[in-house]
């Protein structure tokens, strides 16, 4: 099994859902990198559940950094993350053991791991190895504000509810945008919409339904040239990342599909200097041009599925009778994930565009020279 990710810098996740903890190691950091313990419990807060739009699971999440940490600077060791795994109820799942709910990874983890995986709460495929996520993200997320390059992402679509999108034309109102999103829990730009998205997950919840969406993310002031004109591009790592995360089931850069219903006089992103710096006057592309950065704004949208843990009657299988059999999931469970994936997205973002900062420039690239 693969739970490795990156070339330069590199993120292994471990642990599962119902045991002692769940982790990850950040191999390749720079040293000498000043992190703010308190900023990566900020970030951490960001992906709690919070209210009855969220599962009734609550975790402390408190980020135990083991090694690669000494007096508040990475020390360009392997920096190994702990959280403490607080709130199981594992019973919830004993009397399930061999049923295949629907649409997780049930089945094909048995299959794959030949019986033995820990199927509890989904085990090592439970969103709860986002945290894990998170927390590298959070370490990840102060590096790249280094060099003054910054992650906003907002809740693009709850099911048919779409929100205002970015002011991409208006520099003055796109900041007023940006920083209104930086904390928010629920991270829309339209209050109006907001409100109709949150009336939304609840009518899912009181259906025992649930609800998936978008995430839409604006990525500021990277430089031109990141990326590999073929396997490693730009898109393709970024995609490789995100789609790391349970539930993305599609990923888009720029106006993504819709490029393929229009013209190339429309499709094309006419250059120009602006103030010194080549730009250009659109965006449709999202900031990428073979594989590679052009100095704009990334644009990526990641489009997550319904939560498959529903509280209705549904049809499946005992995969170790081989019976068909119905089923009626019990537990906590989300009736949306869209508002809390937005920062584990953000975060997978971050460790992508590190380590492809770091093929680029090197290590030193986020060195903050020798200590004296």
């Amino acid at each position: 099994m693969k739970n490795t990710f990156g070339n330069n810098l590199t993120i292994t996740l471990f642990g599962e859902s119902h045991q002692q903890a769940i982790g990850a190691t950040l191999d390749g950091l720079p040293a000498g990198i000043y992190i703010d313990e308190k900023e990566i419990e900020r970030i951490m807060e960001l992906r709690k559940p919070q209210g009855t739009i969220s599962t009734s699971r609550k975790e402390s999440d408190r980020v135990e950094i083991i090694s690669g940490l000494f007096e508040q600077h990475t020390t360009g060791t392997p920096l190994t993350i702990l959280i403490k795994n607080e709130n199981v109820r594992s019973k919830d799942y004993a009397s399930q053991r061999y049923i295949a709910r629907c649409s997780h990874t049930d089945y094909s983890a048995y299959m794959k791991y030949l019986g033995y995986n820990d199927y509890r709460g989904s085990g090592h495929f439970s969103g709860r190895l986002s945290a894990a996520i998170v927390a590298c993200g959070a370490i990840c997320l102060q590096i790249l504000a280094l060099k003054d390059i910054h992650i906003y992402s907002h809740i693009k679509q709850i099911g048919t509810l779409t929100d205002e999108p970015f002011a991409s034309c208006d520099k003055h109102l796109l900041n007023k945008q940006l920083m209104a999103l930086k904390d928010a829990y629920f991270a829309v730009i339209d209050e109006e919409q907001k409100a109709k998205m949150l009336e939304a997950i609840e009518d899912a919840r009181l259906q025992q339904d649930s609800i998936g969406g978008v995430i839409e993310s604006l990525v500021v002031n990277l430089d031109p040239g990141i990326g590999e004109p073929t396997f490693d591009s730009l898109e393709s790592m970024l995609a490789h990342g995100i789609f790391g995360i349970g539930g993305i089931k599609a990923v888009e850069f720029g106006d993504g599909m819709a490029m393929s219903t229009m013209c190339g006089s429309k499709a094309n992103d006419p250059f120009r200097v602006k103030d010194g710096r080549i730009t250009t006057l659109t965006n449709h592309n999202g900031g990428i041009n073979g594989g590679i950065s052009n100095g704009m704004p990334l644009v990526i949208k990641s489009y997550i599925k319904p939560t498959p843990s529903i509280m209705q009657l549904q049809q499946t299988v005992d995969f170790k009778k081989l019976e068909n059999v119905e089923y009626q999931l019990s537990g906590r469970h989300d009736p949306c994930i869209v508002h809390r994936a937005r920062i584990v997205i953000d975060s997978m973002i971050a460790i992508t565009l590190c380590d492809m900062l770091m093929m680029r420039y090197g290590e030193l690239y986020f060195n903050g020279g020798f200590k004296e």
